[in-house]
């Protein structure tokens, strides 16, 4: 299974960008329907049962929606607030040298 640095951004129970967010190292199946992160199963949004615009995976247990995308180099990740991300400990080294100029894993090739 792909794992990836990604920003990840809890969207339930929080106005637009408020909620709590983390630059973490996320697990991907092969289909890259389901993600793992932090504890959590996060399915892919599909249908019009979950179609949400600020959400594109929730946790199956909690219902709870979730944005996750690569993260951007000038940290904007947030689409309308900026604040930063917590940078969990186990990718803090990859993603420090992703900030200034050097590839995440897993995407040498872009």
């Amino acid at each position: 299974m792909p794992d990836r640095i990604m920003f990840v951004q809890l969207k339930t129970g929080y106005n637009t960008d408020a909620g709590p967010s983390w630059i973490s190292m996320v697990t991907f199946t092969n289909t890259w329907r389901t993600a793992y992160f932090h504890g959590r199963t996060l399915r892919r949004v599909t249908g019009t049962a979950y179609a949400n615009y600020d959400s594109n995976f929730y946790d199956v247990e909690s219902d709870e929606r979730y944005w996750v995308s690569g993260p951007k180099r000038d940290q904007t990740d947030a689409r309308y607030r900026h604040h930063k991300p917590v940078v969990d400990e186990d990718c803090r080294e990859q993603y420090e040298a992703f900030l200034v100029g050097a590839a995440l894993p897993g995407r040498e090739r872009g």
